[in-house]
């Protein structure tokens, strides 16, 4: 393995450990009352297209807490995460036996070429080296399979110093190796990695420390601002759709 390979592993492992001896909720800011509506409005973002016939594949589960949404759909569900004691968190929550979770690289998985009728994540393609993470997911994806991601945004100022100052990345609960995309580049990888029908939309104003109060006031504000050309570029998260050609 090459060492800044194997460096970035042994960063999110230990970032795993990180998050299981503090609160990995309010750390993702989905704790708060903003940070709820954020997080439910996002589970209806990436699976709302999922049935019960599909093998659905969850990459960076952590403590399992979209991999319970998906339990809902009926789908046989494939959570993986590099970090056991991530997983260890997950397995005491979720004992369906439609779900598996395994400890996986989701750059360099075990799983056999086109596997997988969808492949979903929140928040965790920004943890991986994005060139390899796009190969595995392609082929992993049936033929005519689709992703679902949603990933933090580099052009949102507060995102921007978050990922590349290191004070504030410690500071924030951050990874040391963890980044954010814009959305042109991101989508120069995925067409080149062999995607279609590729759609990334910026989404999300609304700050989860917004207080419950002034939700069913911001939000309007929110939703009006993520219509408007140029604005709508700084918004705090990206949705990220695409699928595997089915010819092939």
């Amino acid at each position: 393995m090459k060492p800044d390979k194997t460096r970035r592993l042994n960063n999110e492992m230990r970032h795993g450990e990180y998050l299981v001896k503090h609160d990995p909720g309010n750390i993702w800011n989905w704790e708060s009352p903003a940070g709820k509506v954020r997080w439910n409005r996002r589970v209806r973002m990436l699976i709302s297209h999922i049935t019960a016939e599909m093998n659905v594949l969850e990459i960076g589960c952590g403590t399992g807490c979209l991999t319970l949404e998906l339990e809902r759909t009926g789908a046989a569900i494939t959570a993986v995460d590099i970090s056991r004691d991530l997983l260890e968190r997950a397995r005491l929550r979720i004992t369906s036996p439609r779900v598996t979770f395994l400890e996986e690289d989701c750059c360099h998985s075990r799983f056999p070429d086109d596997t997988f009728d969808t492949i979903i994540g929140s928040s965790v393609l920004h943890h991986l080296d994005i060139d390899a993470a796009l190969h595995e997911i392609y082929r992993l994806l049936k033929p005519g399979g689709s992703i679902f991601f949603t990933e933090p945004n580099m052009l949102n100022p507060q995102i921007a110093l978050q990922k590349n100052i290191p004070y504030l990345k410690r500071k924030l609960g951050d990874s040391p190796d963890e980044t954010a995309f814009i959305r042109w580049s991101l989508k120069n990888k995925m067409l080149k990695e062999g995607f279609s029908a590729i759609k990334i939309v910026p989404f999300d104003f609304l700050h989860p420390g917004i207080p419950r109060s002034l939700i069913s006031i911001v939000q309007p504000l929110c939703s009006w601002a993520e219509k408007i050309p140029m604005v709508s570029e700084i918004a705090g998260s990206l949705y990220i759709r695409a699928v595997k050609a089915g010819d092939e």
